[in-house]
């Protein structure tokens, strides 16, 4: 497995792979001179129905007679392909995950704000699901 992601451009196969590069949003790579010449030399744009991105735990599945062009994405971008690439349930289930990381980055100023309103601390435990421990210690900052 590498570390990069690939364009690939299909040509007849009736394997669907990746994602057209559009669906994953801005992608800094495609920009570059490097994607930029081998568009050109494959004579296509970055808009061709047949231009596909997979992400590196994909690769394996690139036919041998494929072109293709590793391409670095940022943890962002890979993210976003990977979110695409994924089967339904999982796309959802990923979704739901982050949405809980974005809870979870503003979890302390949470507890700042209650312990502030005069929340005490076992209550603010009991409902957010938190170790009563760190409840305290954060209380203490």
């Amino acid at each position: 497995m590498t570390d990069d992601a690939y364009l690939v451009l299909l040509t007849g196969t009736a394997t669907s792979l990746g994602v057209p590069p559009a669906a994953v949003g801005d992608l800094a790579c495609m920009e570059t001179p490097a994607v930029l010449g081998w568009l050109h030399a494959q004579k296509a744009t970055s808009k061709s129905s047949r231009l596909r991105l997979l992400p590196p735990e994909e690769t394996s599945s690139i036919p041998e007679e494929v072109e293709r062009l590793p391409v670095p994405l940022s943890e962002e971008e890979l993210s976003r392909l990977r979110h695409h690439t994924a089967p339904t349930g999982v796309g959802r289930m990923e979704e739901e995950l982050h949405a809980y990381g974005a809870q979870l980055d503003g979890r302390e100023t949470l507890i700042v704000r209650a312990l502030t309103a005069g929340v005490p601390t076992h209550r603010i435990a009991e409902l957010t699901g938190e170790d009563l421990t760190e409840v305290k210690a954060i209380a203490q900052l």
